[in-house]
């Protein structure tokens, strides 16, 4: 069995933003343009293209305190903006599109092979996700954590809900990427692996069946990197705001020491069945922090204050260890209280705001949040 773990874990944040027009709101396909103004300058090395051209994607670096992980947030999204300002555009850090799209496939082999893969279905992907990677010491202790991370999961997806519109209409979810990004067929729970030799096997056999080209198409909820030494939790929305992504970062990270500890503590993989896990990601994505969630130590139908109450409590240890406690709970009462990007959203068409309007309005939140 592995050593105890005795440093902070390190955390990574990548945030795939939508680039759009500040005139209208709607979506513009000019990442290349965006990435070749950001060329030869430090943000070069941040910002990557994704499947579509109407979006840029940038990572932080991997780091212990979260004030210096929101620091980074903040800088990258606004030298995004700044780029994308150069050539008429905007960044907005928004899930899904308010506005109707057809987007744009961006030019490379492996984009191509995905879009004649996956059809209508890679054609939906124009979703934006928050991706956070936490440091673990092995395979072995990864997939110990992703076997007992499962069931709490979906609550990070209804912290971070951030889509309710989709194609010029309401969706009646707060967090509609999800059910956009589950059509693919690897998205979504999985099934517990024993043990890193039963990971690998497992990915092996999705290669197998050639519907897949490549690791990076395991899209499991959770997953370990196959480019770093991380778990990669990939289950949260873009957040609108930078310190809902800090909320997001600090629970993923406090839940994979939490797992990490219980798998050399040798405590059993909780047996969730996978089609429970697929409705409370569901329900996290219908209510958001609304409420209602499923409890995921009963998968029952409690309010939101218990769900989150019991996500505090079941990580505390963590959370005290690296000085989050109090800084996450008071976090999560400010959601409760002001509700989350889905609920922003929606504020702001209430408040007579056209869709397109919405959009730059939440472009101007996304690189400005002092001045939201």
């Amino acid at each position: 069995m592995a050593q105890p773990h005795h440093s902070t874990r390190t955390v990574g944040v990548e945030e795939e933003l939508l680039l759009v027009s500040a005139r209208t709101g709607e979506p513009l396909a000019l990442s290349s343009a965006v990435l070749a103004s950001a060329a030869g300058e430090a943000a070069g090395a941040v910002f990557e293209k994704e499947l579509h051209q109407e979006q840029l994607e940038f990572a932080t670096r991997p780091v212990a305190d979260m004030g210096a992980l929101r620091e980074e947030i903040v800088r990258w999204r606004g030298e995004a903006g700044r780029h994308a300002e150069g050539v008429g555009a905007q960044v907005a850090a928004l899930a899904t599109s308010p506005m109707p799209v057809r987007p744009n496939r961006s030019l490379g082999r492996r984009y191509r092979w995905l879009a004649d893969q996956f059809g209508l279905t890679a054609e939906e992907q124009l979703t934006g996700g928050c991706h956070v990677h936490v440091s673990v010491e092995s395979d072995d202790e990864g997939v110990g954590v992703l076997d007992r991370i499962r069931p709490w999961l979906p609550l990070l997806t209804a912290i971070s809900a951030n889509s309710p519109y989709w194609q010029g209409k309401d969706t009646g979810y707060a967090g509609y990427r999800s059910r956009v990004w589950y059509r693919l067929p690897s998205a979504g729970p999985y099934e517990p692996f024993g043990n890193a030799a039963g990971y690998h096997a497992r990915v092996r056999d999705l290669l197998g069946t050639g519907v897949l080209r490549d690791q990076g198409m395991i899209y499991f909820d959770a997953r370990l990197s196959h480019t770093f030494p991380t778990v990669e939790i990939r289950v949260a929305d873009v957040c609108l705001e930078p310190d809902t992504t800090v909320l997001v970062a600090t629970l993923a990270r406090a839940l994979v020491e939490t797992e990490a500890r219980a798998w050399r503590a040798g405590e059993p993989v909780p047996r969730v069945p996978l089609d429970l896990l697929r409705l409370a990601a569901w329900q996290a994505a219908r209510s958001g922090p609304e409420g209602p969630l499923l409890d995921p130590r009963t998968l029952r139908p409690v309010p939101p204050e218990a769900a989150f109450d019991a996500l505090v409590a079941h990580t505390e240890a963590a959370l005290r260890d690296t000085g989050d406690l109090d800084r996450a709970r008071a976090s999560l009462k400010d959601l409760l209280t002001r509700g989350g990007g889905a609920h922003r959203q929606r504020a702001l068409r209430a408040e007579g705001m056209e869709l397109g309007e919405v959009v730059r309005a939440c472009a101007r939140i996304t690189t400005d949040p002092g001045g939201s």
